[in-house]
């Protein structure tokens, strides 16, 4: 076991010993008892809070959401720090380590790769520069009320009675957490930025994969985007020649790629893959689904707005339910809102206010840029001349460990040198061969990250002006200042209004440069030329259509927009259905009803398996002894499908499908891309000519997968859904050959070559044998659910380590339905298995006619303490497709609430 692994095991282990001792297993109950639930938080009565003008209400409903009444913005802030660090300090503690690259001091030293990278990044720092230099004077002050808020809470609590983490903490290695400040706030939207930063991953891939395929290939693997099938959020306007201002109604290549370009990005591509991915892995089927339907197509006459962003499941949920209300609603107290809040963060990111409502869902906009530098130790060549670096050292302190030192070099322009932050890549860049060594030396490529979020920005400010916006104008300018991560920004309003906005600092690129591979950092010709004016944002206002969906499809079609937005937008599989679902019910003069629009978000409609049932029925099974594979083939015979839970159907359709990809696509790919521990026998990369062992010439090689099986691909995302529609009518396609011999080679012999018929019906077969290993022999025992199952880990200590600690703080299984690219996202990777990856981490539905008639689902429960009632109390219902009624009124909320407690000065 490597000595990094080996000592953050033991870590763990002692940790696991202490929990188990507090949680009293082989000790008294009530000592146990007693100290886990030191941690819950006070909930009725009153207490003291300094700095208050006044007395502050919070009020809870049986779920324990908190909904907070307050005299004063200052009041109201300082008393959302102080509610949410009683439910989830613990949680926001982790994620401000984790933002400045501090995972170390609370953790050890295994995650000092993280927090080197993350240093490099410098998310924090500029945080910080954010706080110096950009936000409003209004902003700080809720920031700093908030901090206060959190900071009281802390002086009166540590150890088991500030969360159960903590007192394995204390007796491991002695920590204890700091007092928290506002950059620890801001610093929480650059983690943000990070997991939606856009398609660097599929840059890095796409260079990948020059290994092995040509660049025809790698083009069939990345289609364009459907615009004739799947309508883009903005289907009319353009751009005022004169104004400049948006009015409603070319591809690049490699730039000298070779093989040591290839290592370097893979081994980034490593990094990558063990950041902690708070908000989702990578992949084209994730994404968010959020639509408004205007009052003429509603049962209420007034619009109805749905959300459910799609994020990495955890425990606790990522989201926090919460109300923010001034008990007199004015200039000087302009809150009155509701919805889902990140702890650790003032204010409501997604939700309502008295006047108006908004939903998120990732633009997608190519926001990151990877520049391949020629370096020397101390310089970096850019247009002819040699520019010293920009550095600075910094230590990373180790809980039981010594501290590690690292340098990091940045370049003025590029960005940081990522490539840094790895032994092998920092090797591979000093001795790689390059063919105009800059200043004589050979100091070979570096890779640069440009990226929008390492610039300072006033997205904080957004957040306090979407909350307080009143009307479309108001929210629009809300949006101007959302500068990452760029998000579309859907809109109703109790006057009837609906809209969408899409906003973010996005590049203008040079002619010719497209964003989708790495281009050369020493040429100034690739240099960003600025960024798109806001004022030359897509957006619209009620649209004539009466609807509008926003599902990471295509925002507008780049036909009809001067400005490159991305050339890796989603596929659109979720937003088309989303839009047929309304045209459905609303073309015969039907309304849409709250429970048609729940109905929609639990839609599970797989269209890849609409595009390949008909073919897959009819498909001969040869040599198929009693009908073995025939047997569930029948399965499909009539099926409608629905990816249910209980559905045999999908559970073996879905088999079919990650069968297919991985002998049509995946054992093509290099191993860089191929899920770790996967191992086939390849040809070498580069051979061409036929296999012949006898003579040694292109002997095969086993070569085995290196990435992590949730971040591999074939991931089986929409776009593969369009790249195997692409060749479904084309039998003899060379990607139906299941022999990578023949693929890789000039191989004369027909029958190497299979079509698409031969291939399809192996991928039956083994579907067959692989759930029968996974399920059972009998079919009548089979569900989707069985394989599809959801377990919620704590992301900290309860994803890595002895099972006494899983035990202690993760919850499930839940066997669910849905899947890759419905509606109902519960995405799964199809390189690396069937467990679900990523999930509608919330579900909400406003009510513009009725704010209390609203409803809203989280993904767990209000609570970061394991053993609090509230801890995954939602679970079930979310797991169903259920959603909670949501009470917004000061009537309703007083009426609905179990728990009353007054803060006082």
């Amino acid at each position: 076991m490597p000595a990094r692994k080996k000592s953050r095991r033991v870590r763990l282990i002692v940790i696991a010993f202490v929990l188990l001792l507090v949680a009293g297993i082989g000790f008294g109950s009530y000592w146990g008892v007693s100290t886990v639930r030191a941690s819950f938080p006070q909930t009725t009565g009153s207490l003291k809070l300094k700095g208050l003008s006044a007395p502050v209400d919070v009020e809870r409903d049986d779920k324990g959401i908190p909904q907070i009444y307050a005299n004063t913005p200052d009041d109201l802030f300082r008393a959302q720090g102080y509610v949410q660090a009683q439910d989830r300090f613990y949680e926001m503690d982790v994620r401000r380590h984790l933002t400045a690259g501090r995972l170390s001091e609370m953790f050890g030293k295994g995650q000092v790769e993280t927090d080197a990278f993350l240093r490099t990044l410098n998310l924090r720092g500029v945080a910080q520069q954010e706080w110096d230099t950009q936000l409003d004077k209004t902003t700080k002050e809720y920031l700093q009320a908030y901090t206060d808020g959190v900071n009281a809470y802390l002086k009166d609590h540590s150890g088991a009675a500030l969360s159960l983490e903590y007192e394995a903490l204390s007796f491991s290695h002695g920590y204890k957490p700091q007092p928290w400040t506002p950059v620890d706030s801001v610093a929480w939207l650059k983690a943000m930025a990070w997991d939606l930063r856009g398609n660097m991953q599929d840059e890095i891939d796409r260079s990948l994969m020059t290994s092995r395929l040509s660049q025809q290939q790698i083009k069939q693997l990345y289609p364009a985007y459907p615009y004739d099938r799947n309508r883009p959020i903005v289907d009319t306007g353009s751009i005022d020649p004169t104004t400049g201002d948006y009015q409603p109604a070319g591809s690049s290549t490699p730039q000298g790629l070779n093989s040591t370009v290839d290592a370097q990005l893979a081994g980034i591509s490593q990094i990558i893959d063990q950041m902690p991915a708070l908000l989702g892995p990578t992949g084209s089927g994730i994404g968010s689904n959020a639509w408004v339907v205007s009052g003429q197509y509603t049962t209420t006459g007034e619009p109805l707005l749905a959300n459910d962003p799609h994020l990495a499941p955890q425990v606790p949920s990522l989201w926090y339910q919460m109300g923010l209300h001034c008990r007199e609603v004015g200039k000087t107290c302009p809150f009155d809102v509701a919805g889902y809040t990140f702890s650790g963060m003032p204010g409501v990111i997604i939700g309502h206010n008295q006047d108006i409502a908004w939903g998120m869902t990732n633009l997608g906009a190519d926001v990151t840029d990877l520049y391949l530098e020629k370096v020397t130790a101390t310089t970096y060549l850019f247009n002819g001349q040699q520019v010293p670096f920009i550095t600075r050292r910094e230590t990373i302190k180790v809980a039981g460990g010594k501290d590690r030192m690292i340098t990091v070099r940045e370049t003025k322009d590029d960005g940081p040198i990522i490539s840094d932050r790895s032994d092998e890549i920092s090797d591979v860049g000093r001795t790689a061969p390059v063919a105009d060594p800059p200043g004589g030396v050979n100091g070979g490529y570096a890779v640069a990250l440009k990226w929008t979020a390492l610039d300072p920005s006033k997205t904080m400010d957004a957040i306090f002006e979407l909350d307080s916006a009143t009307d479309f104008k108001t929210f629009r300018a809300a949006a101007a200042d959302f500068a990452v991560p760029s998000q579309n920004l859907v809109y109703a309003d109790t006057k009837g209004h609906i809209g969408y906005q899409a906003p973010g600092k996005i590049p203008i690129r040079p002619k010719g440069d497209d964003g989708t591979y790495p281009v050369p950092g020493w040429n100034g010709d690739y240099q960003w030329k600025g960024y798109i004016p806001a004022n030359s944002m897509p957006y619209e206002e009620d649209p004539q259509r009466g609807y509008i969906v926003t599902a990471n499809q295509a925002v507008i079609d780049q036909s009809k927009y001067p400005y490159l937005l991305t050339a890796d937008w989603g596929y659109g599989t979720r937003s088309q259905r989303i839009n047929d679902l309304i045209q459905s019910k609303i073309k015969d003069g039907g309304k849409i009803s709250m429970d048609d629009m729940q109905s929609m978000q639990n839609d599970d409609t797989s269209e890849i398996a609409q595009l390949l049932t008909p073919i897959l029925t009819k498909i001969d099974i040869k040599n198929d002894k009693g009908g073995y594979v025939r047997q569930a083939q029948q399965l499909l015979d009539g099926w409608d499908f629905k990816q249910d839970s209980d559905s045999a159907a999908a559970a073996y359709f879905n088999a079919v499908w990650r069968n297919v990809l991985k002998l049509a696509f995946g054992n093509k790919l290099p191993k860089e891309l191929r899920p770790e521990g996967q191992c086939l026998r390849v040809l070498p990369a580069g051979a061409t000519g036929p296999v012949d062992n006898l003579d040694g010439t292109n002997p095969t090689v086993q070569e085995c997968g290196e990435r992590d099986p949730a971040e591999a691909q074939p991931d089986g995302g929409d776009r593969w859904f369009e790249v195997v529609r692409d060749i479904l009518d084309q039998p003899d396609s060379p990607w139906w050959t299941m022999s990578t011999t023949a693929f890789f080679t000039d191989d004369p012999v027909k029958a190497h070559h299979s079509d698409r018929d031969q291939l399809l019906a192996t991928a039956m077969k083994d579907a067959r044998y692989e759930l029968t290993a996974k399920l059972g022999k009998d079919i009548d025992t089979w569900s989707w659910g069985r394989l599809h199952k959801l377990d919620l880990k704590n992301q900290t200590i309860g994803t890595d380590g002895p099972s006494a600690i899983k035990w202690l703080f993760n919850r499930g299984s839940w066997q669910l339905s849905g899947g890759e690219a419905a509606v109902d996202a519960t995405g799964w990777n199809a390189a690396g298995g069937y467990d679900v990856d990523w999930v509608p981490s919330m579900r909400m539905i406003v009510n513009l006619q009725d704010f209390d008639k609203s409803r809203w689902i989280n993904l767990t429960g209000a609570s970061g303490h394991a053993y609090n009632a509230h801890y995954t109390d939602q679970t079930d219902l979310w797991a169903h497709g259920e959603l909670l009624p949501w009470s917004f009124s000061e009537e309703q909320v007083g009426k609905a609430a179990k728990a009353k407690m007054v803060l006082t000065p």
